[in-house]
């Protein structure tokens, strides 16, 4: 008597579609935030690994702010002073 399907059914398909592009943007936000935390601490003349504390939430990033604050730069101690012009 004609097609009796449910249309619940029809909508599983396309949330799992939704689900996996959702969960692929997510994962590809959270390695280019790691790439940019790595490049700071790099920089600032840590090791590069201490992005790694970004992804602990909460406590993550507030350790990382305070070492970013409250130290003393590597990199600045490396620094050769510029030489004054006479």
């Amino acid at each position: 008597m004609g097609n009796n399907i449910d249309p619940s059914c029809m909508a599983a398909p396309f949330m799992v579609v939704f689900f996996l592009i959702f969960a692929v943007f997510g994962l590809a936000v959270i390695l280019f935030k790691l790439f940019l935390w790595w490049k700071i601490f790099s920089k600032a003349g840590y090791s590069g690994a201490f992005a790694f504390l970004i992804l602990v939430p909460f406590v993550g990033n507030l350790i990382v702010l305070c070492v970013l604050a409250f130290s003393n730069w590597p990199i600045l101690s490396r620094a050769v002073p510029p030489v004054p012009q006479i």
